[in-house]
């Protein structure tokens, strides 16, 4: 399994050198806060929200005392956008009060985080910190699925999975590429196996 998976690693790197998240951020906090509205919701339709919501509360000082309504506002057509509103303002609130202004660099802290779960957490702690990082994402577990590297669509149990399969210094880059695999070949529907380039190694070749 792992040489499949080494290799698999290694196509992808050739085909997408430059394996960067999709959201639009300038710090921890934004990335942070950016991957909570994506819960859910397109990459695109985030990116298209927090350029407003950010110029209008840039950082968690802003944020953590922001009018609940006029967050719901700003991030309204990301949906869900009332639990979403409570949860960063809280979320900011947060990380003001307890970790001093900063976004945690652990799995521990960032979980302590309103609406913070293990992806969003594995991303902060991979785009940020270079911490070794499994993003289990519906991208992520798909293609892993279809590749046969796991059988099951339980994301942390995907994630543990892979950290034991995947070179702890591409984990999460691994991540970010198969979005961008998932987005352009290995689509939820009509894959184009035909154009892939891991078609030679997929047990699942030709759904």
């Amino acid at each position: 399994m792992k040489p499949r998976v080494l290799k698999t690693v290694n196509l992808l790197k050739t085909k997408y050198p430059e394996a960067i998240c999709s959201l639009i951020y300038s710090d921890p906090f934004q990335l942070l806060i950016a991957t909570r509205l994506s819960a859910q919701c397109t990459d695109a339709r985030v990116n298209m929200v927090t350029p407003a919501l950010f110029a209008r509360f840039p950082d968690a000082e802003s944020m953590a005392v922001a009018s609940l309504s006029e967050v719901e506002n700003l991030i309204k057509s990301c949906g869900l956008y009332k639990t979403k509103a409570k949860s960063i303002v809280e979320c900011a609130g947060q990380i003001i009060n307890d970790f001093g202004g900063n976004v945690p660099d652990n799995m521990d802290d960032l979980l302590k985080l309103k609406g913070i779960g293990r992806k969003t957490a594995n991303l902060i702690m991979g785009d940020v910190y270079g911490k070794p990082a499994v993003v289990a994402d519906t991208h992520f577990l798909r293609i892993c699925g279809r590749l046969g590297f796991i059988n099951t669509k339980d994301p942390y149990k995907a994630e543990l999975i892979m950290k034991k399969l995947l070179p702890p210094s591409e984990s999460s880059d691994f991540c970010h590429r198969l979005v961008l695999f998932g987005r352009e070949i290995c689509t939820a529907r009509a894959p184009k196996c035909g154009e892939c380039l891991l078609f030679e190694i997929c047990p699942s070749q030709g759904i």
